[in-house]
C-alpha cells in the first residue's frame, strides 16, 4: 500500500489537524515509459505553506483532493523508461507520499555514492540552489561587503551565510537562541550573530554593521526586515528569498513601513525564485559540492521519521524547533 498526504482544505493561519489526511491506495502500476520510485525523504519547506493558498503565485497552488506538493529523494524500484535504472536514486517533484510513478519530467538522477542521500534535499538541493543564486546572482556580493542574513540557521540562510564567506564577505546572520547562534558563529564560520528573541534587532545590526549593510539576504520578513532596511548602504541590495514570519498572517501582512531607504540609498530589492536558474543547478552543484569536500562549506539536517507526523513536522519550520534543513523519512 502507498500512504499519501491528501490536501483536505485551505488553512487560515496555521495549518491544523483538518488542512491534510492521510490515505491508503495500492501501489499503482507502472506503463511503458515509466518508473516506480520508492521515497525515502521528503523536503518540508516554508514555501509549501503559500503553495496550499488558493492565489496567484509563482507556481499554482496544490488542489483540494491532490497529493501534498514536495520534493523528494528515493530509489527507482521498477522501471520500463530506459534513462531510468532499477536501484538508481533520484530526486525530484514526487510529492508527500511513499511511492511515486514517473516518466521523467522533473526527476533527476543523483550519486550519492559519496555525499548522503539527504544532502541532495538540503546543500545540493533547492535550499543550496536558493543560496547559491540568491546571493551570488542577485546579491552580487563582492570581496569585503557587509552581508546579513535572517534565519541564518535555517536550510537556506546557513548556506548563504558560508558562500558569503568564501567569497570573502563580512557575515552576520540573524537566529532564533543561543544555540543557533552559536552554531552559525562557532560552526559556520560567521563574522557574528544576533539573536533575535534576546535582542533589540535594529541596535544590534547598528552594533554589528557599523557602517551599514551592503547586502541583506532576508528569509523572515516583518520587523527583522524593517530594521534591516533601515541600516543599508549606499547601493545595497535586498535579496527578498522568503517571509516565513508573515506565511500565516490572517489578517495583514506586515510590509516595511521604511521602504524609502532604498530610494536614500539607491538600493535595490529583488525578489528570486529559485526555478529560474533550473538550467544552471547542475554547475552550481558542482561548484557546491566541491567546496563541501574542500570543507568549506558546512550543513546539517534534522531528520524526522513517519509520513504520519508530517503534521506536526511541518510545524517545525515556523516554531523554529529545527536546525539547518527539515527532512521527513517517509520510508517504513
Amino acid at each position: 500500500m502507498n500512504k499519501q498526504l491528501i490536501l483536505n482544505e485551505r488553512p487560515k493561519g496555521m495549518p491544523d489537524g483538518n488542512t491534510w489526511v492521510l490515505k491508503e491506495s495500492p501501489i499503482p502500476e507502472i506503463q511503458e515509459g515509466e518508473f516506480l520510485i520508492q521515497n525515502h525523504y521528503i523536503s518540508l519547506d516554508p514555501a509549501m505553506r503559500g503553495w496550499i493558498n488558493d492565489s496567484k503565485s509563482y507556481i499554482e497552488p496544490v488542489q483540494i483532493g491532490a497529493v501534498m506538493r514536495a520534493g523528494s529523494i528515493g530509489k527507482v524500484i521498477q522501471s520500463k523508461n530506459q534513462n531510468f535504472q532499477v536501484g538508481q536514486t533520484v530526486t525530484g517533484w514526487n510529492d508527500v507520499q511513499q511511492y511515486a510513478v514517473s516518466n521523467g519530467e522533473n526527476v533527476y538522477p543523483v550519486d550519492d555514492s559519496q555525499v548522503p542521500m539527504t544532502k541532495f534535499l538540503g546543500v545540493l538541493g533547492m535550499p543550496g540552489m536558493t543560496a547559491y543564486f540568491g546571493i551570488l546572482d542577485v546579491g552580487k556580493i563582492t570581496e569585503g561587503d557587509v552581508v546579513v542574513v535572517s534565519g541564518a540557521a535555517g536550510a537556506v540562510g546557513s548556506v548563504v551565510g558560508q558562500i558569503a564567506k568564501i567569497r570573502g564577505c563580512q557575515v552576520v546572520g540573524i537566529a532564533g537562541g543561543k544555540k543557533k547562534c552559536d552554531y552559525i558563529v562557532d560552526e559556520l564560520g560567521f563574522d557574528a550573530a544576533i539573536d533575535y528573541k534576546s535582542q533589540n534587532v535594529f541596535d544590534a545590526i547598528k552594533e554589528t554593521c557599523p557602517k551599514g549593510i551592503n547586502v541583506y539576504f532576508d528569509n523572515v520578513g516583518g520587523e527583522i526586515l524593517e530594521a534591516a532596511l533601515s541600516r543599508l548602504r549606499k547601493h545595497a541590495r535586498v535579496v527578498l528569498c522568503g517571509a516565513i514570519s508573515q506565511y500565516n498572517n490572517i489578517d495583514n501582512m506586515k510590509g516595511p513601513r521604511n521602504y524609502m531607504s532604498l530610494l536614500v540609498n539607491r538600493a535595490t530589492m529583488q525578489g528570486m525564485v529559485v526555478m529560474d536558474y533550473a538550467d544552471q543547478f547542475p554547475m552550481a552543484m558542482q561548484q557546491m559540492a566541491g567546496w563541501m569536500l574542500e570543507g568549506k562549506l558546512q550543513s546539517n539536517e534534522s531528520v524526522y521519521e513517519g509520513i504520519e507526523n508530517f503534521q506536526e513536522t511541518f510545524k517545525r519550520l515556523f516554531t523554529g524547533e529545527k536546525l539547518g534543513k527539515l527532512l521527513l523519512k517517509v520510508l517504513d
